[in-house]
């Protein structure tokens, strides 16, 4: 029977779409197949469906997500009563049902909907659909006492209506009642009580929301400027030196068009960093003149000026009743949401209370949830060498808005700031560090010395070596103050693993550095090695390949059955390189016997069920083998390439293993994606290394 969640609440304005993002991120990495019903709809755009079928790439029709709209379904209930409308909604709640794993219900509005006693109706109707309820306390503006009451009265209100409360959220808290109101409602109710804090970037508007509500006409700026959120408001009219005092980090500055100087003062703080500011709104329909345009332009690129016609006065008026919404057009916004939900909701306790049904599937957007859950249950450091590149401060700001890890971004600090400034990003909470200037520069000179004294590298020559962010970055992993690094959307490959050779060094079980790519199909997970390190391993190397990558196989949650490929399967070919597999898989079965293994064999005859009946009838591996291991660079990379284009499969790698602490490298057509996925793998690599895992226990035994 589908399992379904509703989310649901009391009054309007409790934030709930938080919460139902939240679930929705929770239910993804549990199945494969999730639907989504809206009881009862408004006229216009459904913003948060909107979001989810764009996140999570649902295939949903989206005529079969909505139940009635609210003036029919207050006619219904007007003329025929309730039953009739909890029957007509009923029916449409298992249209959806009957094709989806779980359904997440996203309950009514309570704006505006002309429906009596509507937290009876969405009682009711979790009921009906046999859905659990999480029901939203808002709790914005209010003192801790009447919150707490409130939080109370609603458990109590769902529960005598006879329904199965999942748990409850209080929601919009002020920051600094949270904790003390989380201990206070801990143990009050039975069920868990979630105290989730205000967070003004939700409802700040973006600049593209504002220019489009006040029929603005975008002077200057891009798309990455307008996504920028306008924290605040700060109104010109004073002198410059009077005005510059009043900036606030993420402000939008309103003033008259014909004030040149403000223009020019503010986006030159903007470019000092001094604070970054949101973008600049001209009133009165007046813009500068092109000269001063030009160098506005040239100050702050990508940031926006907008010009609207009147007066500062009506705009204010209208810019102080906007607030910012989830929605598609919104990833940012959706990535702060998420992070405030996974940070203040005991996600693993909830998850376990929902307890969907088990797929035997995994998705690619399963691996990449459970990616970022496994690294945010240990919270590890990742040093970023490429702290300029676009790329990765987009990647760094997902990181940090999701709390998946602690970062350290190299490159000249002021560059990093203005970039990131320049792209609205926040790095709040991130290490900023320039080697070139940093006091790490003399001790990392005498580290890098002594361990290539055998090379004839002095202090001197260690102290420019060092000064390269790469191998900076590799020595704060090597010193302890960076758990692992990731490089390379601008590096060569030899760039980024060149240092972790020199200084890093192999495990001492571990006789070559190799890697793997984590091959995300359409229902199941493949790790595939090497592909992107060694040319032609020998034998004894291709066991080594192996072994490591059943180790980071189970490391990442995969069962290793490794498959030793070849050209033949069994005893059915003969010659060098046939040989050299064969070898390799009777080195692996002494030094591991632990392990499942076959080989060689033919691709086909590892992955797919009917021919491994005819060609290895009762092997453990064939037909089912998780982990491929390629006899040689060629065919790797050949490979994994054409799977990944012609499968539509998603590649998250290389991942570098044998290292004795984590180092990875980036394609350098990389996307923002690839990097976050490729940190995260990071930092679980990096998690616990004193505790072994699965394989590598066996093999102490």
């Amino acid at each position: 029977m589908t399992r379904s969640v509703y989310v649901t609440g009391i009054d309007r304005g409790d934030g709930r779409q938080v919460v139902e993002l939240g679930v929705m991120e929770l239910l993804t990495r549990q199945v494969d197949r999730v639907g989504v019903f809206r009881p009862l709809v408004h006229d216009g755009p459904d913003r948060l469906f909107e979001l989810l079928r764009a996140r999570y790439r649902l295939s949903q029709d989206p005529a079969t997500v909505y139940g009635l709209g609210y003036p029919e379904a207050s006619a219904l209930q007007a003329e025929q009563g309730t039953d009739e409308l909890v029957s007509a909604l009923v029916d449409r709640f298992h249209l959806v049902a009957r094709d989806y794993d779980v359904v997440l219900v996203l309950g009514t509005d309570f704006a505006d909907t002309q429906l009596p006693d509507e937290l009876a109706l969405n009682a009711r109707l979790a009921n009906e659909f046999g859905a659990s309820v999480i029901p939203v306390v808002g709790g914005r503006g209010q003192a801790a006492d009447p919150v707490l009451a409130e939080t109370r009265n609603a458990f109590r209100a769902y529960d005598t209506l006879g329904c199965d409360v999942l748990a409850m959220v209080t929601n919009r808290v002020a920051r600094e009642d949270r904790d003390a109101l989380a201990e206070r409602l801990s143990g009050l109710l039975p069920t868990p009580c979630f105290v989730v804090p205000d967070e003004p970037a939700l409802s700040a508007p973006t600049v593209s929301q504002i220019a489009h509500t006040l029929g603005a006409r975008v002077v200057l700026g891009d798309d990455s400027g307008l996504a920028r959120d306008a924290l605040d408001f700060v109104f010109g009219g004073a002198s410059l030196a009077r005005f510059l005092g009043a900036l606030t980090p993420g402000c939008l500055v309103v003033t008259p068009g014909d004030r040149a100087d403000l223009v020019i003062g503010s986006l030159a703080a903007h470019s000092a960093g001094t604070p970054p500011i949101a973008g600049v709104l001209l009133t009165l329909d007046e813009v500068p003149g092109e000269d001063v345009l030009t160098l506005a332009a040239r100050l702050a690129p990508g940031t926006p000026v907008l010009a609207v016609p009147g007066n500062s006065f009506p705009t204010a008026e209208r810019l102080f009743s906007l607030e910012g919404k989830l929605n598609a057009a919104t990833p940012r916004k959706a990535e702060t949401a998420l992070g405030l939900f996974e940070r203040y909701v005991d996600t693993a306790a909830l998850d376990k209370r929902v307890s969907a049904p088990s797929s035997d599937r995994v998705t690619p957007m399963m691996f990449e949830h459970k990616l970022l859950e496994q690294a945010r249950s240990d919270l590890r450091r990742v040093v970023l060498p490429e702290g300029t590149e676009p790329r990765v401060l987009h990647a760094a700001e997902v990181l940090l808005r999701r709390g998946v890890c602690d970062l350290t971004l190299l490159g000249p600090v002021e560059q990093i700031r203005k970039k990131a400034a320049d792209l609205g990003i926040d790095l709040g909470g991130s290490q900023l560090i320039d080697p070139a200037t940093s006091d790490l520069r003399d001790r990392f000179a005498e580290r890098y010395a002594a361990l290539r004294a055998h090379k004839g590298v002095t202090v001197e020559l260690a102290y420019d070596v060092v000064s390269d962010v790469n191998y900076f970055g590799t020595l704060m992993v090597q010193e302890g103050l960076a758990d692992g690094m990731v490089s390379g959307s601008v590096h060569s490959t030899a760039a980024t693993i060149r240092p972790a050779f020199e200084i890093i060094k192999t495990k001492p079980d571990a006789d070559i550095v190799s890697s793997v790519f984590f091959m995300c199909l359409a229902d199941k997970v493949l790790v595939y090695g090497d592909c992107a390190v060694n040319p032609d391993p020998d034998a004894r190397q291709l066991a080594d390949i192996a072994i490591q990558s059943a180790s980071t196989a189970a490391q990442f949650g995969v069962e290793p059955r490794i498959a030793m490929l070849s050209y033949s399967t069994g005893t059915s070919g003969s010659g060098a390189d046939v040989d050299k597999v064969r070898e390799a898989t009777e080195l692996v079965r002494a030094r591991r016997p632990d392990l499942m293994i076959e080989g060689p064999i033919q691709y086909d005859a590892a992955v797919e069920p009917s021919v491994a009946a005819t060609k290895l009838p009762g092997s453990q591996v064939a037909g089912q083998a998780s982990v491929l291991i390629f006899p040689d660079l060629n065919t790797g990379n050949n490979t994994y390439k054409a799977v990944q284009r012609s499968a539509g499969a998603i590649a998250v790698g290389p991942v570098l293993q044998g290292l004795r602490k984590p180092v990875n490298d980036l394609s350098r057509g990389a996307l923002v994606q690839d990097i976050v996925n490729t940190v995260a793998i990071t930092a679980i690599q990096a998690q616990s290394p004193q505790a072994p895992s699965p394989i590598e226990k066996a093999a102490e035994q």
